[in-house]
């Protein structure tokens, strides 16, 4: 295996005490450091009807992020396309382009980011069907290639961009690895939303694959969450947050849960450790050379050469730190000085 490349996915968490602005702040504060120190892409999510993530619109943020770097690759992970017209997002995401010529990643799903009834909302004619899905998908490629047309004639996605964005389908439980493969895309597993995913994800992707012009060759990334910190104690204490928050996740509570002290003196039942077992493939944590072994085993093990981590921590300092640790562990190709690349 060639050497690992490392890249990052932001949620904008609002913490306890903290507001969304401060939230959204973090993450721009976040792309800058992720540049400085070398990671390969920054990615974003979106999510709907809660006020403990900020990030609901991945295609406005990325205009902020992409223009307070240079060369770190702004992408979705993802926008959820159900919730969406695919001439909108052809047209947004062919702006991004405009502006950021060769730096723009569309990660899409097809997950709602929210409950169903919010889904609806967003998108009244979705029918959480998966041929709505493929149609969508198939649009898509027609906007970005200039072949969509009516009987009234043809039907542009502007502006008219030199390029389009790199497209990857974000897949937690493999159904979505033959949509990325019948379509010539990039797949993205998404191991830190489905802790049992396997391999056998990217064996299929790749056994289907059939090369479009955007990737000649398959191309996969696994997505998982890590908890790094100088000492096992840090990576501890970070994770005991996360497992808290998963945990009121599958509760179906998606608000703020209470201050970083109170979380971390709260004692886990005999119920609650079992669901945190069942959770713990979803995340990696440790010291820095142990997060280092274990990734690179994961990454073998799944034949990726690149990784995408989320950090959701408790403090801001600990989630920076980690990032710091891990970017100076694997030796990124740090950068001291962060130009605009903006028209």
């Amino acid at each position: 295996m060639k050497n690992l490349q490392l890249s990052i996915l932001d949620q904008s968490i609002v913490r306890h005490g903290e507001t969304a602005r401060d939230a959204v702040q973090e993450t721009i504060s976040t792309v800058k450091l992720a540049e400085e120190l070398g990671y390969t892409r920054f990615w974003i999510s979106e999510h709907h009807n809660s006020t403990f993530i900020a990030g609901s619109t991945p295609e406005v943020l990325m205009v902020k992020l992409a223009d307070a770097t240079s060369h770190i690759r702004i992408g979705s992970g993802g926008i959820m396309l159900p919730n969406h017209s695919a001439l909108k997002v052809a047209e947004n995401f062919r702006m991004l382009e405009t502006l950021f010529p060769g730096r723009i990643d569309l990660g899409m799903g097809r997950a709602p980011g929210t409950d169903r009834i919010t889904s609806t909302f967003l998108n009244p004619s979705n029918t959480f069907s998966e041929q709505s899905y493929l149609l969508q998908l198939e649009h898509l490629q027609r906007f970005f290639d200039d072949s969509a047309a009516t009987s009234h004639g043809p039907l542009l996605a502007v502006p008219q961009a030199s390029g389009v964005p790199q497209q990857w389908i974000l897949s937690s439980s493999g159904g979505s690895s033959s949509i990325a493969a019948r379509f010539g895309l990039g797949l993205a597993v998404a191991k830190f939303i489905n802790g049992d995913v396997t391999p056998e994800i990217v064996e299929k992707y790749r056994r289907e694959f059939m090369p479009s012009e955007y990737f000649p060759q398959p191309q996969v990334l696994l997505a998982i969450s890590v908890y790094c910190g100088e000492t096992e104690a840090i990576a501890a204490e970070m994770r005991h947050y996360a497992d808290y928050v998963l945990l009121q996740f599958e509760r179906g509570k998606f608000d703020q849960f209470g201050d970083y002290k109170t979380i971390s003196g709260y004692r886990f039942s005999d119920e609650e450790k079992e669901r945190i077992r069942y959770n713990s493939g979803r995340m990696i944590s440790g010291t820095p050379a142990s997060v280092k072994e274990q990734l690179l085993a994961l990454a073998e093990r799944f034949g990726v050469d690149e990784i995408i981590v989320s950090c959701m921590s408790g403090r801001a300092d600990l989630r920076r730190r980690s990032f710091e640790l891990l970017a100076d562990v694997f030796g990124l190709p740090a950068r001291h000085t962060t130009e605009h690349a903006s028209l």
